[in-house]
């Protein structure tokens, strides 16, 4: 049963989290506007500019989200069916018309303005998953309920791939965790870390030596538990399993990633140094957030970023421009405020009365979680580069805009939480 409640504006609203949402995007814009130099102090008006433009997306994605606080929250439950296949369409329009840039035909040309679908497929399926769950109320021990919910989630991962947009793709591995939360083993967890520690050593480990451990491994388990005819069986697909998605990385690695992405893999894992290619974006966002040192060189006093030394310093090295002009101090309220936000979220999901609600919340915070550890991870050189943007901060209306679109729906279901049961 749901009660009726006035949709009133400001009935529950948890503007702590508007606040510091506006906070990041104000952190944002006077970033982008420090990464150019300027002569003309209206500069910040130049709407032709990255900066002017986000100075729209900002204002326009603050009145979008508070728009949606004005929608009685039961439409997104009803509607996620047909967000979600919207999405799915886009993904695929992207693929036949979508504009090339950097190597990924991922944005629909409207005008001036570039759409990236796969920044909105993200909401979409939160939506969809979230509504799956609070409707059939599955318990995730069976082999139906996790193809189920696997399928909503790789739908939109497998046509990103097709782009290619690997970075975008791999944030949707971060549904995993509010599955978790409702239900699914942690042992697939444990897969999930044992497929990336695989990884890992395929690329410092010969195959055929990583083959023998796996089979010595399995054959211990398997003599330790001999009179467990089950565990045996277990033991055996599970190494099998292993052995093929060594193979599988081979493949995906020579055949799926483009060149410059093999690269950073490289670099990443010491395989290789290139000063001048591949590593210049990382090596040279390390020397900007360096040479900040404790309290930064000063607003607009970056040379660094400024000067162009940073490729894509507005938007995949956005936090590089923070380091050096505010130095660690700068980085350490940014990255306090993303913690903030993050416990916030989550402390939200948990009190809600819905299983929508809170399937949906867990969604956006891991979402958040995924896409702050790996921007900065790569601008600081402790994870591949990999093109994702830094949430609320990065440039671009897309991503701006859909960031906006999944907290703002949460906290229009958080505001109507009594009344859902």
């Amino acid at each position: 049963m749901i009660q009726q409640q006035g949709n009133r504006f400001f009935f529950n609203v948890d503007w702590i989290t508007v606040l510091i949402y506006i906070a990041l995007c104000v952190i944002g814009f006077t970033n982008i506007y420090a990464s150019v130099p300027h002569n003309d102090a209206n500069a910040a008006f130049d709407f032709s500019s990255n900066y002017g433009k986000q100075l729209i997306y900002v204002i326009s994605g603050l009145i979008l989200g508070l728009s949606l606080l004005l929608f009685d929250g039961r439409l997104f439950n009803v509607f996620a069916p047909f967000i979600y296949g919207g999405t799915l369409v886009l993904l695929v329009v992207v693929l036949f018309i979508g504009r090339n840039v950097g190597g990924n035909q991922a944005w629909i040309p409207i005008g001036s303005f570039r759409l990236q679908p796969s920044e909105f497929a993200k909401f979409g399926t939160a939506l969809l998953l979230a509504r799956y769950v609070s409707t059939f109320n599955p318990k995730f021990r069976d082999f139906k309920s996790i193809f189920i919910a696997g399928i909503i989630v790789a739908a939109p991962l497998l046509l990103i791939m097709l782009q290619p947009d690997t970075g975008s793709a791999l944030v949707f591995l971060a549904f995993m965790f509010p599955l978790y939360r409702e239900g699914l083993s942690g042992y697939f967890l444990l897969i999930f870390l044992g497929m990336i520690v695989l990884f890992v050593a395929d690329f410092l480990v010969p195959t055929a030596a990583l083959i023998i451990i796996l089979i010595a491994i399995g054959g211990l388990f398997i003599y330790a538990n001999r009179r467990k005819q089950k565990l045996i069986i277990t033991t055996v697909f599970v190494t099998l399993i292993a052995i093929a998605y060594l193979f599988l990385i081979k493949i995906a690695y020579e055949k799926v990633l483009a060149p410059h992405q093999r690269s950073r893999i490289e670099l990443m894992l010491g395989l290789k140094t290139d000063n001048k290619g591949a590593g210049y974006n990382v090596i040279q966002s390390q020397i900007a957030i360096g040479s900040g040192q404790l309290t930064g060189r000063g607003y607009l006093q970056g040379t660094q970023t400024k000067y162009g030394y940073v490729p894509e310093k507005t938007t995949d090295f956005i936090f590089s421009v923070i380091g050096e002009e505010w130095g660690f101090l700068g980085c350490s309220v940014v990255i306090a405020l993303y913690i903030f936000l993050l416990l916030r979220l989550v402390n939200l999901a948990e009190r809600q009365r819905s299983t929508f609600s809170r399937v949906y919340g867990y969604s956006v915070a891991c979402i958040l979680f995924f896409h702050i550890f790996i921007n900065i991870g790569m601008t600081i050189g402790i994870i591949p580069v990999i093109g994702i943007p830094l949430p609320l901060i990065s440039y671009g209306g897309s991503s701006l805009w859909s960031f906006t679109i999944l907290i703002f729906i949460f906290l229009k279901l958080d505001s109507n939480r009594m009344g859902f049961i």
